[in-house]
């Protein structure tokens, strides 16, 4: 494991299916180590982060570039899968028009996804889905 911190910290929701799956495939394809995982439900959270608030980063995906400037939403999702190598084709989310137009759709999936989880899924919420259980790398990134 690098001394050097990752590029990006992603605060995750481990109590959403979908927010989970995403973190899950994200940490198998984190080979580089460019992502650090955090789970805002954590207990250790609020000790470990005072500057971020669980119930927003709750209702709005955070992230951290390794520089300290924090980017939210669409955005955050975007550049982790950038980082990763794969999902590429998402930049072109990131262009002004169709940026307003993505925005609109990721607060539209923010505000329901408890809904369009459990219709995707089965399930509107877990504790903690699993994760450290299915995801080694991710186990390791939160312990």
């Amino acid at each position: 494991m690098s001394n050097e911190p990752a590029k990006l910290t992603l605060f995750y929701d481990s109590t959403c299916p979908l927010c989970a799956r995403e973190m899950e495939a994200l940490s198998r394809l984190n080979v580089d180590e460019n992502l650090a995982f955090e789970d805002i439900h954590s207990e250790d959270f609020n000790l470990r982060y005072p500057d971020i608030d669980p119930e927003k980063a709750s209702a709005v995906f955070h992230g951290r570039c390794r520089g300290g400037m924090m980017i939210y939403g669409l955005d955050v999702s975007v550049q982790a899968w950038n980082l990763v190598g794969r999902m590429k084709w998402l930049q072109i989310l990131r262009l002004p028009v169709l940026r307003f137009f993505s925005d609109l759709a990721y607060r539209f999936f923010a505000r329901y996804r408890s809904q369009i989880s459990f219709v995707l899924t089965g399930k509107s919420k877990c504790i903690e889905c699993d994760l450290k259980k299915h995801s080694p790398r991710l186990n390791d990134a939160v312990k």
